[in-house]
């Protein structure tokens, strides 16, 4: 009944892996202590030769007269490498006048010399650049491209892990709390050994281990594995997409082959959290569930393990082509935030909000809009609402009880069918609410949206029904704290799909449906909820939903230490825009017949 022309079906924004490749359920990962024993601390590492971005030769033992070489990994294509990138400028500028060596070593094999001079020259690196042409990261043990090295002047490995805790998979802080290689460095220089010698590092995972067996003579790139990333990766993961690497082309798909098996193996990859996939009749639910078939999952992973074979050319796809910029096709107005945000280099930046005044002096049906960032990189959400002058949001609730347009990953566009569309009332003031995430790189952005209009007033409305908890009250430390809001159905509704809302401290969220007699169905159950990932979930069916009926939204929150997104334990939480507040929202998209008259919109603030 209804084409989605928009579900984009995968975005590696966030990598998510830990160390010595083990699996884990979390979907935000921070630094984890070590027993040093078990990774090295206090080997001889082997006195390696090798050759630096200007051509230069080199040897571990040319840093002897130093106090200590710090070796970190970097990667020019890796977004977590890439916000630390201003760290370790800032190491090298604290740390290399007082007699530490610092080796910046590119261990990914399919980056070329100008990828990591690119990196050097980025983030103004002075000391030894490297690409890893001799298997020095094999050889040291290196798991992710953020890991980082000490060596004492004997090359003896005195402190492996992670940066700092600013940025690991699936948060970011303002500023570390722990900053691990620096502590470490300053022990060096006092003669001491490091009080934390091991950790983890999040980062973006390396595939630096042999090919463990070989292919199916019927398994090659050409033939099939192309075919498989061309269904779930390459619209967001390729040239000008906004996936942070492209996945095209043989060579991207062996660069990044890493990271690509380790999301495959957490089921984090493609991502779709949601748990109930199956309908009452074994139908699937959703119509744009993002998860891997298992035939596509197990032929990938058996491919990657392989020696990768490519096959025949002949055997390739037709490839896709992507028609520009707008993916809705040309739009009929396009309406532009009036001044560029500057989004810096690191950090947490607060919501930005900009109004557009639109210029029609009648109602427009809206069958069609596009949300497109200049810089879409350092754009994590926005949610665009109808503004009126004669209600303010004084209260911070802009967006709480539904929005007129959203961009979140993998959703930045829409189109509906014939007899479908959205009001947009006469005059409307377009209220953007924008969330910018720094990624090491300082920028600017100026968001455009563009809207395609029916053809013919439509037969039905969409609308999008926002269920929030304003009296949020989640006390300090709590690992599982409760939140849950109601809303009574006055009329009969056609659910179309669900988006859940809340902040940092998110850990579950849960759709569920009262009937009147009592009755509890659960509609969409998210047991380990993202705030990076606020996936839309579109049913392949529309749920009917009876007038007299309780639409409950349902969230989890953890406040405690252990969340390593957490902003602030130690604070007792209430509702607010920023991120270190908090929110529950559940959106509800559906729609209704227009037949008994033209409605107006519950998005228009009266």
């Amino acid at each position: 009944m209804r084409k989605f022309a928009g579900r984009i079906l995968l975005l590696l924004l966030v990598f998510t892996t830990t160390a010595f490749g083990q699996v884990t359920d979390q979907l935000k990962v921070q630094p984890e202590i070590l027993k040093p024993g078990d990774c090295g601390i206090g080997r001889l590492i082997p006195d390696v030769s090798f050759k630096d971005i200007h051509g230069a030769r080199w040897k571990l033992s040319s840093f002897k007269k130093n106090k200590a070489l710090v070796i970190v990994m970097i990667s020019d294509y890796c977004p977590v490498s890439n916000k630390l990138g201003p760290e370790l400028r800032r190491l090298e500028k604290d740390y290399a006048p007082r007699g530490i060596a610092f080796l910046f070593l590119c261990p990914v094999s399919a980056e070329n010399y100008q990828d990591v001079s690119n990196y050097a020259s980025q983030y103004q690196l002075k000391s030894t650049v490297a690409r890893d042409d001799v298997g020095l990261a094999k050889l040291i043990g290196a798991t992710t491209t953020t890991e980082s090295f000490v060596l004492d002047p004997a090359r003896t490995l005195v402190y492996r892990g992670a940066v700092n805790d600013q940025y690991g998979l699936g948060y970011s802080k303002e500023a570390p709390t722990k900053n691990y290689l620096r502590d470490a460095l300053d022990a060096i220089l006092q003669n001491q050994p490091p009080q934390i010698r091991a950790t983890t590092a999040p980062g973006c995972n390396l595939d630096l281990a042999a090919p463990t067996n070989t292919a199916p003579i019927n398994l090659t790139y050409y033939n099939q594995i192309s075919r498989i990333l061309q269904a779930n990766c390459v619209e967001c993961h390729r040239k000008d997409g906004i996936g942070p690497f492209s996945l095209e082309t043989y060579q991207d798909i062996i660069e990044n082959a890493g990271a690509v098996r380790q999301q495959i193996n957490r089921g984090t990859m493609p991502p779709w959290f949601a748990a109930n996939s199956k309908d009452a009749d074994g139908k699937n639910l959703w119509v744009n569930d993002r998860s891997l078939s298992s035939r596509d999952k197990a032929d990938l992973l058996t491919w990657l393990a392989s020696d990768r074979p490519k096959g025949n050319p002949a055997d390739a796809p037709v490839p896709r082509n992507f028609s520009g910029k707008w993916n809705i096709g040309k739009p009929d107005v396009i309406y532009q935030i009036p001044e560029p945000v500057a989004v810096k280099a690191e950090g947490i930046m607060p919501y930005q909000n900009q109004t557009v005044q639109t210029s029609f002096l009648e109602d427009k049906w809206v069958q069609g809009y596009q949300i497109l960032p200049s810089s879409p990189a350092v754009v994590h959400h926005v949610i665009v609402s109808i503004e009126s002058d004669a209600d303010p949001d004084e209260k911070g609730e802009m967006g709480a009880t539904g929005y007129w347009a959203a961009y979140v990953p993998g959703y930045s566009y829409q189109i509906y069918p014939p007899g479908f569309a959205r009001l947009l009332p006469a005059g409307a003031k377009l209220h953007f609410q924008i969330h910018y995430t720094p990624n090491g790189r300082a920028t600017t952005d100026r968001m455009k949206i563009g809207l395609i209009f029916a053809k013919e007033p439509p037969k039905y409305e969409i609308r999008v029904l926002g269920i929030p908890q304003l009296h949020l009250d989640i006390p300090p430390g709590v690992h599982r704290h409760v939140e849950f809001a109601d809303h009574k159905v006055a009329e009969n509704m056609n659910i179309l799909g669900y988006q859940a809302h809340t902040h940092l401290r998110g850990k579950s969220f849960k759709y569920q449906l009262i009937h009147p007699d009592g009755n509890i169905e659960t509609l969409l159950d998210i047991p380990h909820y993202d705030f990076n990932w606020q996936l839309q979930y579109d049913y392949a069916r529309p749920k009917f939903v009876s007038a007299g009926s309780t639409l409950r939204v349902e969230a989890v929150f953890d406040n405690s230490e252990d969340n390593p997104a957490n902003p602030d334990p130690t604070k007792e939480v209430k509702w607010g825009l920023q991120t270190d507040d908090e929110m529950l929202i559940g959106y509800i998209e559906y729609y209704v017949s227009r037949s008994a008259g033209t409605p107006t919109s519950p998005l228009t603030k009266k």
